[in-house]
């Protein structure tokens, strides 16, 4: 995918946190400390450093939902993670995106932590960011 398609597809699955811009995603796909997963239907973007990988961003069009797209990538980004020798993967995701708390927690990652009042919609409303870690070994 172009910085273009992935900026174009963030933009149909987010507003809160907001979705990023094509000149963010071409530093990323610039920069050979992050990797990108990608389907047609999806992407997720990550990072590993010092045994550490970061789940930054996981976008699936929405006309594909609940069809497995974001569940064969949350599994490529943790074989991606742990070929760059990532023990733990780490993820913050708005309190109310149900839809990526299923997902995640299905994945194996469970609540570490909270952001309160991390995000803010387009409303002005003030969302808490969930923080979630998963071992890579035992997934």
């Amino acid at each position: 995918m172009t910085a273009a398609e992935l900026a174009a597809l963030h933009a149909r699955c987010f507003t809160t946190p907001r979705p990023w811009s094509e000149a963010e995603f071409g530093q990323f796909l610039g920069d050979a400390g992050y990797f990108f997963c990608t389907e047609p239907a999806g992407f997720v973007l990550g990072r590993a450093v010092v045994g550490e990988a970061e789940l930054l961003t996981l976008a699936v069009d929405p006309d594909h939902r609940r069809a497995g797209v974001g569940r064969r990538l949350a599994e490529a980004f943790a074989t991606q993670a742990l070929a760059r020798q990532a023990d733990t993967a780490f993820l913050e995701v708005a309190a109310g995106n149900t839809g990526a708390l299923a997902l995640y927690t299905v994945s194996g990652y469970t609540e570490s932590g909270r952001r309160p009042r991390y995000y803010t919609t387009p409303e002005g409303v003030k969302i808490d960011a969930i923080l979630m870690k998963k071992n890579l070994h035992s997934a």
